[in-house]
Formats: structure tokens, sequence, C-alpha cells
């Protein structure tokens, strides 16, 4: 059995959905900023995390709402899910956003994980709070995908970690096999192999034998 483990923001989405959160409320260039220094390593996620939530506090819950509506899957990204899902692939997705965005994203493209472990942001009184809750705050994507590993009896070395920032590292690390999506400079020494579209990715993973191979029928349809 094989498990692949998806980054979100930058990865299965081209969407930051701390920026999106953060035009809701004027506040978008400062989340721009935080975000791209965490994601190459100029700052702990952890704190650049907190950061980002505290920008947002007071922020109405039901723009937040509007904020997560807006979250989408990258071109292609939920056919790949869809593939690994028919062939039996365990999927899962570790990221440092936020569980009510993920979630939209797969279901407005019919598409679906066996496991989302994600943040979320507190809300009281119809506010977001600016604090942030979750797994993924301290707690760090190789324990993620090692604990997912060994509660589905998959070794590690069956595990394919795929993502994009620093804050992937560590999964990327330990995973049999590390794919950089558009990795950053940081990242992309640890990866095994990089990626730039999901066309690519989906034939690494035929490459790999994780994927059949698609037929010249197939191939023929999803270039068209």
């Amino acid at each position: 059995m094989t498990l692949v483990a998806f980054d979100f923001d930058g990865t299965l989405s081209d969407s930051e959905m701390t920026v999106l959160l953060g035009e809701e409320y004027g506040v978008a260039d400062e989340m721009v900023d935080i975000t791209n220094r965490a994601m190459n390593d100029q700052i702990g996620y952890a704190e650049s995390l907190r950061q980002r939530a505290a920008l947002l506090d007071g922020l109405p819950d039901e723009a937040a709402e509007r904020a997560f509506e807006r979250v989408e899957l990258r071109e292609g990204a939920a056919d790949v899910i869809r593939a690994l899902n028919d062939a039996g692939v365990t999927t899962a997705i570790f990221t440092g956003g936020f569980e009510r965005g993920v979630a939209k994203a797969l279901e407005r493209e019919g598409a679906s994980v066996d496991a989302i472990v994600a943040n979320s942001l507190p809300v009281e009184d119809g506010h977001l709070t600016g604090g942030v809750e979750g797994d993924l705050i301290e707690g760090t994507k190789d324990d993620a995908l090692e604990s997912y590993a060994e509660e589905h009896d998959v070794d590690m070395v069956d595990t394919v970690a795929v993502g994009d920032g620093a804050n992937d590292l560590p999964m990327l690390k330990v995973a049999g096999l590390a794919v950089g999506f558009e990795p950053k400079p940081p990242v992309e020494p640890h990866c095994d192999v990089s990626v730039e579209t999901m066309t690519e990715l989906r034939e690494l993973f035929e490459t790999e034998g994780i994927l059949p191979a698609a037929s010249e029928g197939e191939a023929d349809s999803e270039a068209e």
C-alpha cells in the first residue's frame, strides 16, 4: 500500500488562505510578507502563523467564510486525487492552513482524501479571535506522516510527500519519495524530484508505479 501526503497552499492549491483572509480585512500585503518569509525559512512557521492570525483579530466570521469560499484547487489537482483514489492509494492533506478552506475546495471539485490534518481559526461572538488552533502549529508534518503511515500499516519507504515550502521539509525528509511542487529555493535540495504542474506530477506517479500508466486514448483526452 502507498500513502501520498500533500501540502495544500502552494501545492494542491495556488491560493494562499491567509492572504485571501487578509484581503477581507485590508491586511493582505502584511500577510504576503509574513507568508513569504515563512516559506523561505526566514521565520519559524509557528511564529509566522500566529502573526498572521493576529492580523485577523476581529474579522467577522461571515467575511472569513467568503475567503474560504474563494479557495480553489490547482488545475488538474482534483484529477490526480481521483486517480490516486481509484488506484487504491491512501491520500492525506497535511497543511498549516485551515480545514474550512481545504474542505470547501475539495467539495467544489467533487474530490476527497482519506484524511485532512489542518488548523482552525477560533470564533467568538461571530468574529475571529486572532488566535489559531490545531495540530500543525507547533507539530510538524513528519510526525503527522509517520503517525498516519503507522495507523494504516504503510511502511515509510512506501510514503510520498508533496510540498513546496519550508514547513514541508520535515515530511519531505522522512518520506520514501520527496516531491517538490515548484519548491522554494531552501526546499529544492531536499527533494528527490521537482515538478511544476499537476500533469507532471501524474506522469511522475505513473513512472514510479503509484498510478497505472494512462492509455493512449486517456492521454489524448487529457491533452484536449
